[in-house]
């Protein structure tokens, strides 16, 4: 975890209570973000800022364990139990009535999350083990970025390659998101040999602190580069040329490793997650990896048959109606549907529909006449054994 996210009210910014749901966030993230974007805000400053810690915010309550660790650390921050020479005994937590043990290991409910920033993994890892201390420092891996894009039906089947524009944190081009000036590097911080954490012994306990030199990142850098102060990371917008695969569905999110923000100072990226949403088709329905469509047709052609020319996703094929073929039947063209990931493809289901005349000429409704009274003495009856005869 960074710890700067202890510092900042996430909730807050996004205008959203700690008890919103996943759902409320997203709608909250959506709207800001479409307000305060860069290209709808050239040369606000202050729109730019709130852009970024927006878009932070949503980068850590969107996802569920980012979310769970800032909501837990927050909680454990907040009941006095820390103060800003790292730990004090007594404040908050006793060695009885309910408090922790010096047993407990508090660093394994952030150990996964260990960040270049000194995150919470190396802060508290060797907070109650006896003598033990953490002598690791992970840089922290940039967060995942979420984005949108809306499709058409067929280009969603078919595959499809499309530009996403977007503004986020990405590494800094002049240093190269090392955070140092060109032509210089950092060095190991000597105080904490490059653990990020330093160590005290108080009684019978050991406790790791975010080492004071480096601020917990296990480096130093003695000229840090202009361009993003040291950081490495530069917020700017860029475009990505993104292949969606055939056969996408609406809703559904596409990974794209590495994409993501920019881990601080060399750290490893994170991902991009595009949600892609379908627009509806005039011609097309969808059931799985099947095409579906309704084949208007004449009452003569279901009964005498006939082949009528349907499109398809590549032109268009022929599909013979049978005689005697009853309205709402389905037909079944294999191989001519969504194309799947293995190259195969689904079926196209084609269900015919008898198209009624509203109004015929009188030539057409004498032999109407003539074939209903030809259809009685041949002693066709629709309804025979239908229950409410």
């Amino acid at each position: 975890m960074n710890r700067e996210w202890l510092e900042k009210d996430f909730y807050k910014d996004l205008g959203v209570s700690s008890s919103a749901t996943q759902d409320e966030i997203k709608k909250a993230y959506r709207r800001l973000a479409r307000d305060l974007h860069p290209d709808k805000n050239p040369g606000d400053s202050k729109a730019e800022e709130r852009f970024k810690a927006v878009s932070e915010a949503n980068a850590v309550l969107s996802d569920p364990e980012k979310r769970k660790e800032y909501d837990e650390a927050r909680k454990l921050f907040a009941g006095g139990g820390f103060g800003r020479g790292g730990f004090t005994p007594g404040a908050g937590y006793g060695q009885t009535g309910g408090g922790f043990s010096s047993e407990f290991n508090i660093g394994d409910i952030f150990g996964a999350s260990a960040g270049a920033d000194g995150g919470l993994g190396d802060i508290l890892g060797g907070l109650f083990n006896r003598g033990g201390t953490r002598t690791s420092s992970r840089p922290r891996r940039g967060s995942d970025v979420e984005t949108e894009t809306t499709l058409g039906f067929r280009e969603a089947a078919q595959g499809v390659t499309v530009p996403l524009r977007m503004t986020s944190p990405a590494a800094c081009t002049t240093c190269h998101g090392s955070g140092a000036k060109p032509g210089t590097s950092p060095r190991v911080c000597p105080h904490c040999n490059g653990s990020g954490v330093v160590s005290r012994n108080q009684g019978a306990f050991g406790f790791s602190e975010p080492c004071e030199d480096c601020r917990g990142t296990g480096s130093i850098i003695d000229d840090p580069c202009v361009d993003c102060r040291g950081t490495g990371i530069q917020n700017r917008t860029r475009t990505i040329t993104v292949r969606i695969p055939p056969g996408v569905r609406d809703g559904q999110r596409i990974r794209l490793a590495g994409q993501g923000e920019a881990g601080l100072r060399g750290a490893p990226p994170g991902d991009l997650y595009v949600t892609v949403h379908v627009s509806q088709d005039k011609v097309f329905g969808r059931n799985g990896d099947d095409l579906t469509l309704v084949l208007p047709v004449s009452y003569a052609e279901l009964v005498l048959g006939t082949t009528v020319s349907v499109p398809t996703l590549d032109g268009r094929v022929g599909v013979k109606v049978p005689p005697g073929t009853a309205d709402g039947r389905t037909l079944r063209v294999r191989g001519r549907g969504v194309p799947k990931r293995d190259g195969g493809a689904g079926d196209l289901l084609v269900t015919v529909k008898v198209a009624v005349p509203q109004k015929l000429d009188d030539n057409a409704t004498e032999a109407l006449r003539r074939y209903a009274e030809a259809e009685k003495t041949s002693g066709f009856d629709p309804r025979a054994g239908w229950a409410g005869a």
